[in-house]
This record gives structure tokens, sequence and C-alpha cells, in this order.
């Protein structure tokens, strides 16, 4: 009983590491949640998903019917610096085209956007 013990405890720990590298290796993919905005007292929830295959750095902004991908998306695992641009529309069906610039820290990417004359900050947590 002693020998099964000590061998379900050992892979349970393995898979725990495993767990744990696959984690820290993709530092990037999968959900963030947050707000962005002009100003403190200015602010829109979003949400991004981002894929991180080791060189490639994909995702969504506010995925589903009227999701928004990112576009030039680039990811240094060096600096942890990201950069992505998205193109939407307005309420009114505008054109709007969003360049992002953002640094990983833990779990939370903090940085900045602008689109033409607007600019402001951004704050996403890992769910």
């Amino acid at each position: 009983m002693t020998k099964r013990l000590a061998t379900g405890l050992a892979v349970c720990v393995l898979l725990l590491g495993a767990a744990l590298f696959a984690r820290a290796a993709d530092p990037l993919s999968g959900t963030w949640a947050g707000d962005w905005g002009p100003s403190a007292s200015d602010r829109n929830p979003v949400t991004v998903e981002l894929k991180w295959d080791g060189k490639t750095l994909s995702g969504t902004v506010n995925p589903g019917e009227k999701g928004v991908p990112l576009e030039k998306a680039s990811f240094d695992p060096k600096t942890n610096a990201l950069r992505f641009e998205a193109h939407a529309k307005n309420r009114r069906g505008e054109a709007l085209e969003y360049k992002v610039e953002g640094k990983l820290e833990k779990d939370t990417i903090t940085g900045t956007w602008d689109h033409g004359t607007r600019k402001g900050d951004f704050k996403i947590t890992k769910k």
C-alpha cells in the first residue's frame, strides 16, 4: 500500500510540475480581462484572448460575434513587451485603427493605445 501511495504522489508531483512549466513557458495564452480608456474616469471593459506559440502572437479583442482580430501582433519574451494593431468600427460605422503597446508583468499586462488623435491606457489581468 505504501508503494502505491508513493507512486501516486510521484505522479501527482510530476503532473503539477508539468502544468507549472507549461504556464511558465507560455505566459500569454489564455483569457485576459480588464479595462481601457482615455482617462481614469472614462473606462471601458475589455476581454482579450491571446495565443502565443513561442514565435507568433495571435488573438482577438472582445471575442464573440463582434470580436476584433489582432493584426501585426508581436511579443518579445526577453523584455515581455507586446504590440499589436486592431481594426474596428465605432458606433457610427467609421473605421478605427488601434495601435497597442504593453508589457507583461506576472499575470498583468499594462500599456497604452491610440487611434488617431485619441490616446489612453489599459490594464488587463489573466483569468
